[in-house]
């Protein structure tokens, strides 16, 4: 009798059991007679400073199943409705970036260009926020969900939201609900590859075992345990266009009565920006800079100026933002901070990592020995270019007025990427359009408008001349926009004076426990 396909998963962070879960479900839809097992140590600590996610992650939950509201207690999860961008464009201003499309609920008139709502909001001068439900909900930090006359949850809206959490707190979480997946504890000490193809053959463990198996995933972040120390697959750099190089973490405990954000605060500060990122307890918090402008010291001082007190640093992160070339080679594929790493500012790395799974177990996943050298380069054709456009957006988020500081004067004069400079230039003649962004994931979600327009609006780079002129050469479509728009913002500013605080809230889920 034929032994199973033997994947392997090296490292049971978040990725590794994403991984897990994605390739399990997918070789039981397709019949393929697959064992699953994710190589972890029990001796190796993992210190949650607080992750964030997009909408893809609750996608992830619903298609396995897992109760929401279980997540929330057992993660000490919070709601990320969206980012508050503060100080970016210039010191003092804020604005937002929810994440609800309200193009969504809306049926456009026949022949209505892709986001024309958007487009009408520009034109008028309106704050592109301001017709999103998540908009008023970020501002005054409410769930997107209200209590009904009998005590119950009412969910308000269609819209999906994403997650703040501890990342060490998920890894558990997500191993809990496994089924059918070996668990080895142990740490992988080196690899056993085939004289021939170069192919892993087994993993050589510190219990002085060989693991064999047919398929490896590289999940082990950072360290890129097979994907660069055994296969050493080449690294593209990001420095030129991403100069932030460093990250100083930190907690900022959240007192018992306070509310709770449910955003992630991306903060701009004299030589990179600081994160904040809520779970029930405490904000996980870091300072992302330049050492190129800065030391260490004077990183933690600056920090300590802008909020006010002392802080006591968990770490001192240094890394190298880029991508791998090829992402699969042989063998062996990497996810997750293995496979690429920008700076947290628009949580890609989690999204990535499921969008990535899904891809290769929904158009590449069979049989090892028969996944094809055509194969691998399409995959990771798809993969770069989806990791590129991470970059390239990151990016765009420096196109700012802040030229107060050494570093600030350096990204605006020299640190924009020519891809960046493409885009801006083609948004001063025409309004983005999500046709300007092709999707090369088969389907799957892609960077795209819905998380530009707000992120462009709020730097001040799109054009309201630009805007009006489209909303000009149609004006029933100008009508029936602005009738939308005017009723979205009614209708949801309204729902924000109904919905729950965001602490209240939490507290509701956790007696439902």
């Amino acid at each position: 009798m034929a032994q199973p396909s033997h994947f392997v998963i090296v490292g049971g962070g978040t990725a590794g059991w994403l991984a897990a879960f994605i390739i399990q479900d997918s070789a039981r839809r397709m019949k393929l007679d697959a064992k699953i097992s994710v190589v972890e140590s029990s001796r190796i600590r993992t210190v949650g400073v607080g992750e964030a996610t997009t909408a893809a992650f609750r996608v992830f939950l619903q298609h396995f199943k897992i109760d929401e509201f279980e997540f929330f207690r057992e993660t000490e999860a919070t709601f990320k409705l969206g980012i508050r961008h503060q100080d970016w464009r210039r010191k003092g201003y804020t604005y937002y970036g929810p994440i609800d499309d309200p193009h969504q609920v809306v049926a456009p008139p026949p022949g209505a260009p892709s986001d024309y709502l958007n487009v009408y909001a520009v034109s008028a001068g309106k704050k592109v926020q301001d017709m999103h439900l998540f908009g008023p909900l970020l501002e005054r930090r409410k769930a997107p969900y209200a209590r009904k006359a009998d005590g119950s949850l009412l969910r308000l809206g269609p819209f999906h939201h994403a997650f703040h959490f501890d990342q060490s707190l998920v890894g558990q979480f997500l191993k809990r609900k496994s089924r059918g997946v070996e668990i080895v504890d142990a740490v992988v000490e080196g690899v056993e590859r085939d004289g021939q193809t170069g192919d892993i053959r087994a993993l050589k463990l510190d219990s002085g075992e060989l693991l064999a198996a047919d398929f490896f995933i590289d999940a082990t972040g950072f360290r890129k345990r097979l994907i660069v120390q055994e296969l050493q697959a080449p690294w593209i750099s990001y420095a030129r266009e991403l100069p932030v190089n460093r990250a100083l973490p930190f907690w900022l405990d959240i007192k018992e009565g306070d509310e709770i954000n449910n955003y992630t605060l991306a903060w701009a500060q004299e030589n990179g920006w600081m994160w904040q990122i809520p779970t029930q307890t405490r904000y996980g918090c870091g300072y992302v800079y330049s050492d190129e402008f800065t030391t260490p010291e004077q990183a933690k001082r600056e920090v300590e100026r802008a909020i006010g007190r002392e802080i006591e640093v968990r770490d001192d992160i240094r890394f190298t933002i880029g991508r791998l070339e090829k992402a699969w080679i042989g063998n062996c594929i990497a996810v997750g901070l293995s496979s690429s790493f920008l700076e947290p500012l628009e949580s890609t790395s989690i999204h990535g990592t499921i969008v990535q799974m899904m891809l290769f177990a929904g158009h590449y996943l069979k049989e090892p020995g028969t996944m094809t050298q055509v194969e691998r380069d399409d995959y990771n054709r798809r993969v770069g270019r989806q990791v590129d456009d991470f970059r390239t957006f990151v990016n765009t988020h420096y196109v700012t007025e802040r030229d107060d500081t050494p570093f600030w004067r350096n990204v605006r004069a020299e640190r924009l990427h020519p891809e960046t400079k493409e885009r801006l230039a083609r948004w001063r003649q025409e309004m983005p359009r999500t046709e300007h962004f092709p999707n090369y994931l088969a389907g799957l979600p892609h960077i795209e408008t819905q998380l530009h327009y707000p992120v462009l609006d709020g730097l001040g780079l799109l054009d309201p001349a630009v805007a009006k002129a489209e909303m000009a050469r149609d004006p029933k479509l100008r009508a029936f926009a602005k009738k939308t728009h005017d009723a979205l913002v009614k209708e949801y500013k309204q729902a924000a004076t109904q919905a729950m605080g965001h602490a209240e809230f939490l507290e509701a889920v956790r007696e439902m426990g």
